[in-house]
């Protein structure tokens, strides 16, 4: 069962992406331009973030040099230029940016998880770590949730399962409707044979909270393992109803409907 899917470059969550909205006055027409850049300079950098995770480097690297010209300040630049860096594997250049995003913008937890998800990718666990709890402790973090949750996965890639569970764990405390952590400790504890734990885990939380494709197929797993037919059946019928078009339900294939006793 694979449980790390590496710790992704953060782009959905929103406090992580802390991009500029200046609003435009009437009071100087320097300040008018001086928004309008850092406006443009934002909207540069989403797109450049967006080619980044397309793999289209090239129109990347088009979008932060405009942004660099715009507002070279925006500490956002940076951390993307950082991204981009990495994946030309140019890893001097990568860390260098991710210190001026830092400079630019101290204990900011955008810019803190951005590097720490860098470090974890670079395989130096116990720095990314280090900067992800940070993230996770911020007071001005509404999500720790995330940040904890990647400090999970960051340990995962270095077998230290016993903390990752914990971390996993901080996450559910922070939020308990968090589908994801919960997929996660249900996967860790399939991976060390508790799939008890992992069916009773599923169960509560779809008792209360909304379903996702990778909860219900780790269910499924689990009931399957257990011998429970009838949970399996229940399982697979949510998400064959609910996520028919998604990976986890073709995996099922035509022909494993599993009926209850």
């Amino acid at each position: 069962m694979k449980i790390v899917r590496g710790v992704a470059i953060p782009v959905s969550v929103g406090f992580l992406l802390i991009f500029m909205s200046g609003c435009v006055t009437t009071k100087s027409p320097h300040l008018t331009n001086e928004h309008a850049e850092a406006d443009a300079a934002a909207d540069n950098v989403q797109l450049a973030m967006a080619y980044v995770q397309e793999g289209n480097l090239a129109r990347a690297k088009e979008k932060l040099d405009r942004a660099l010209q715009e507002d070279p300040r925006n500490p956002n630049l940076h951390s993307v230029y950082g991204l981009f860096y990495e994946r030309i594997n140019d890893q001097k250049k990568a860390e260098s940016e991710f210190h001026e995003a830092l400079r630019l913008a101290p204990g900011d937890p955008g810019q803190l998880n951005f590097y720490g998800g860098y470090l974890c990718r670079q395989h130096r666990v116990d720095e990314g770590v280090t900067k992800l709890l940070q993230v996770a402790t911020n007071p001005l973090n509404r999500t720790p949730e995330l940040a904890y949750d990647n400090v999970g996965v960051c340990l995962l890639t270095v077998h230290r399962d016993e903390e990752a569970e914990s971390a996993f764990k901080r996450a559910l405390n922070a939020r308990p409707d968090y589908a994801e952590g919960t997929y996660q400790l249900a996967a860790l504890e399939m991976a060390h044979g508790r799939a008890l734990e992992a069916l009773t885990r599923i169960n509560k939380f779809l008792e209360q909270y909304n379903p996702t494709p990778e909860l219900l197929l780790t269910g499924i797993q689990a009931a399957r393992t257990l011998g429970d037919a009838r949970s399996a059946a229940q399982l697979t019928k949510v998400l064959r109803a609910d996520f028919a078009e998604s990976e986890q339900a073709h995996s099922l294939g035509a022909d494993t409907k599993h009926k209850p006793d």
